[in-house]
């Protein structure tokens, strides 16, 4: 047992040493974040309170605030609690920092329309970083599953971005209710109920304990939960046959033991709760001003002194959730229609609360939306709210605007821009099915009467039906494609072929390809919304990369990429960055491709958006495999996957094979390789590709595994049945050199040659420079067998340069070894070479090049959505890997931005 101030804590030494721990790191400059897990009455709260005192006794300031479930749907209401204290420093913040976070408190000057959550994430971090200028500041939050979805975006926000600022971040909510977006974030403490010694102790404390067969009971019914133990012994105090009774669900047993003290209170008293119950908002002056004269503020001292709430000030507290939910279930039906409307009465300058009452009084959602004067000019402005979160990047958002407005209107219209936001939104996690069950009727719907909608419908509809891979998707989708006319704007069909078949709708695709991008690139700054520049930047980026036209893509994706980062609506980003960092991956610029992934990956993070939340892990992985960390790409792999239904996302399904084939290829396992590199075709007598397009890219590691191992004739199979169906269209000039070294490899020595040379003619194969350096290997290899080391030497060497610069050590061993073979002693390659910035993550590389253009930090911050406090930290740890002191000198350490 733990003294604590006035308070005692029974069994929980080893959580009160880590949460001192904390608060100790906390002091000395460490940050962290934790999120204490557990079921209902556990002792979360008590060991939140005990970290609160714990930090103010140590000098740090504690900021807190607790969910409410009758506040989860009012946007930003937890943030709103959190940061009041220290809204007077907004005044400092950058401009447009702090318009999007007074916007959504309704302070600003009442011109903003819709807020952009990035912004107002980085406000929020910037103001809590300018706060911890005075001294640490340690928030506490409590009930974190009841915090309304704004609040836990900027929570996770902030969880991903301490490091360096003088802030920790101590959570606590149910176990069975973790918001998704700290699930994955934040190291996790749970709370387990008390072992049968503890549980004991804690009885023994109390004023009244049970003894003999009524002990046994409350332990046995209370199962080790605090709270249980303290509000049975309670009850059998009370009443000493409670504890022979049969036993309930946890939760109903305790709201029925508070419940039990109501009938005692006087009406005045009960009349109170309920209606503190049905507001949830802790506010003294709205509930006494919604009960009238009917009762007054001493009112609340039987309440007190029964140890159902705590009054402070103007503001009143339940003891536990539990109560109020026992308070609120007590009341009949009409007693709480009362309460709803007497609080809606009173929240008159308060809309959105003074509607959730209505809608509460009604007990429908569904009522609530009625309430509003004209439901279809509200219906239109969800649309357009919906369309500002999907370029936010925020598809829970999108969701649940799209949702509502099914309910508001019969415009067939609106329904349809609702479809495709909902469909948008499920596209961006792995649910493709769900997204083309929104997507598709309404393109077929609208094929005679609205060919754009149908247009648009579809390109929307073609990225889910890329990823998922399954035909029946694709075929309908190109099926209603070739019903609409010829647009104005084509490039919703050119993505809809391109995206569909690539191979057999290449050359059409490349036609309509010349023919839609006439126009300049969109100059930044424009509204993304009613920019459609910089959205046919962003399809026809994807159609280049999807064709391998991959510089094409890069200079596409990249542009549209400076475009959001500027703009407001830069939560955009994380789709357009992980298709950038596939084009750079595949053209050879890995470091840029991982900084692109970097910034893919934290903003899907925050938004919600699946597909990249697991699609840059894997390809992250791959790098790692290549570079030969294979353990660790292994576990990233793992960490990616865990959870996802990989059969329904093919396209990932292949990707991750293809991550572990490499592992094992780098560490020599050419088995284990084909098994992996051979699951991305079907095992049919005519083996299909897992995916329609990105299996063929591994065909030829496939057979080159297939080779070392004694499967020739298994990966003829599959070699020769790819090459039919590829015959049906045309191939690009990567796939074309694929296909050709795959032929090597298997190809009698007479003909082998003739492949060889094939695979390397189209001078367009250098856009691929590891895949063109795998077939001068390979080439190489067959000559110097042949005793023509001579002419293997120049195609090792021109492979030797490509692998070193990528740093994939397995391929340079083995391209050096080779080398010597054939009688040439390679040169030591020179320091720094594979990967010059290799110290530096790539946030540190993209803060290191912000800072050597002559940004400050402020600047850096706004740019990458950090705070100035976080930028300088990665900039201290920055110097020493690069040799310099200073600021002044980064310019001359980094090298020219050219890989």
């Amino acid at each position: 047992m733990t003294p604590l101030g006035d308070e005692w804590i029974v069994g929980r030494d080893h959580e009160l040493a880590l949460l001192s721990r904390l608060v100790d790191d906390l002091t000395t400059g460490r940050t962290g974040a934790l999120m204490m897990t557990g079921g209902a009455g556990v002792g979360k709260s008590a060991l939140l309170d005990a970290a609160a005192r714990m930090a103010r006794r140590s000098g740090v300031r504690v900021l807190r605030c607790r969910g409410s479930e009758g506040e989860s749907g009012l946007a930003f209401a937890g943030l709103h609690q959190l940061l009041r204290p220290f809204l007077d420093l907004a005044e400092g913040l950058p401009a447009r920092q702090r318009a999007a976070l007074l916007g959504v408190f309704g302070l600003d000057d009442g011109t903003r329309t819709v807020s952009d959550p990035l912004l107002t994430s980085l406000g929020a971090l910037t103001l809590l970083s300018d706060a911890a200028e005075h001294g640490p500041l340690l928030l506490v939050i409590d009930d974190t599953h009841w915090l309304d979805v704004g609040t836990l975006d900027v929570l996770a926000f902030m969880a991903r971005r301490l490091e360096g600022e003088p802030v920790a971040l101590l959570l606590a909510a149910r176990d069975t209710a973790v918001p998704a977006q700290l699930d994955r974030q934040i190291d996790r403490l749970t709370i387990e109920p008390l072992g049968p010694g503890a549980a004991g102790r804690l009885l023994d404390h109390q004023p009244r304990p049970p003894a003999g067969r009524a002990r046994s009971r409350v332990l046995e019914q209370a199962a080790g939960v605090p709270l249980a133990l303290v509000e049975l012994a309670r009850a059998v105090a009370r009443d000493p046959a409670a504890a022979h009774e049969d036993a309930l669900p946890l939760t109903d047993r305790l709201e029925a033991i508070f419940a039990a003290d109501l009938p005692e209170l006087p009406p005045a008293t009960r009349e109170l709760l309920l209606f503190a119950a049905a507001a949830e908002s802790a506010e003294l002056p709205v509930i006494l001003s919604a009960v009238g004269d009917r009762a007054t503020p001493d009112d609340w001292l039987p309440a007190e002194r029964a140890g159902l709430v705590r009054v402070d000030a103007d503001r009143v507290r339940f003891r536990h959730p539990l109560i109020r939910s026992a308070v609120y279930r007590a009341a009949t039906y009409t007693e709480r229609h009362t309460a709803h409307r007497a609080l809606a009465d009173v929240l008159v300058g308060d809309p959105d609360r003074r509607a959730w009452h209505h809608a509460a009084a009604a007990t429908a959602l569904e009522r609530a939306a009625r309430l509003s004067p004209d439901p279809t000019v509200r219906a239109g402005r969800l649309v357009r709210a919906a369309t500002m979160a999907m370029y936010a990047g925020h598809p829970r958002w999108v969701g649940e605007l799209s949702a509502q407005v099914a309910t508001l209107t019969d415009e067939p219209a609106l329904l349809a821009e609702a479809s495709l936001r909902a469909g948008w939104a499920l596209a961006v996690t792995t649910r493709f099915a769900g997204s083309l069950g929104f997507l598709l009727p309404v393109a077929e719907a609208a094929v005679d009467e609205d060919p754009v909608l149908t247009l648009d419908a579809l390109a929307t509809a073609t990225t889910p039906a890329y990823n998922s891979g399954a035909p029946e998707h694709r075929e309908k989708i190109l099926r209603i494609a070739e019903r609409v006319p010829p647009q104005d704007d084509e490039t919703g069909r050119l993505w809809a072929l391109a995206g569909c078949d690539p191979v057999r709708n290449r050359a059409r695709a490349l036609a309509m390809f010349a023919r839609a991008w006439t126009d300049p690139l969109a100059e930044p700054g424009a509204r993304p919304e009613l920019d459609l520049p910089l959205a046919r930047m962003v399809v026809l980026g994807g159609t280049a990369w999807v064709l391998d036209e991959t510089a094409e893509a890069i200079r596409l994706l990249g542009a549209a990429m400076d475009h959001l980062r500027r703009s407001p609506t830069s939560g955009a980003n994380a789709t357009v960055a992980q298709a950038l960092a596939l084009a750079l991956y595949e053209s050879g610029s890995w470091t840029k491709a991982r900084t692109a992934l970097d910034e893919a990956y934290g903003l899907a993070a925050e938004g919600g958006l699946e597909n990249v939340v697991v699609g840059a892990p894997v390809l992250r992985a791959t790098l790692l495999a290549l570079r030969g960390d294979t353990e660790e790409a292994r576990a990233a792999v793992q960490r990616a996957v865990h959870g996802i239904d990989l059969p329904n996302c093919r396209s990932l399904q292949v990707r991750t094979h293809y991550a572990l084939g490499a592992a094992a290829l780098a560490e020599g396992d050419h088995a284990a390789a084909y098994d992996r590199f051979r699951a991305v075709y079907t095992r049919q007598p005519e083996p299909e590709p897992l995916h329609f397009h990105a299996s063929d890219y591994y065909l030829a590691d496939l057979v080159a595994a297939a080779v070392r191992t004694g499967r020739a004739e298994d990966a003829r199979l599959v070699l020769d049945t790819t090459r039919r169906r590829l015959a049906d269209g045309e191939t690009s000039a990567r796939l074309t050199a694929i296909v050709h070294r795959a032929d090597a490899l298997l190809a009698e020595p007479a003909d082998a040659e003739r492949h060889f040379t094939a695979a390397l003619a189209d001078p367009a194969g250098d856009q691929w420079p590891f895949e063109r350096a795998q077939v001068r290997l390979d080439y190489a290899e067959w000559l110097r067998r042949r005793r023509r080391a001579v002419e293997a030497r120049p195609l090792l060497a021109a492979a030797l340069e490509v692998f070193e610069r990528l740093g994939t050590r397995p391929w340079t061993d083995r391209t050096r070894a080779e080398l010597r073979a054939a009688g040439v002693t390679p040169a030591s390659p020179p320091a720094g070479s594979a990967d010059s910035l290799a110290e530096l993550t790539p946030q540190q590389l993209q803060i290191a090049r912000l800072a050597a253009a002559g940004l400050t930090n402020r600047e850096i911050g706004e740019r990458i959505f950090l705070s100035p406090r976080t930028v300088g930290f990665h900039l201290y740890r920055i110097f020493p890997k690069l040799g310099i002191t200073s600021r002044a000198q980064l310019r001359d350490a980094l090298p020219e931005p050219g890989e």
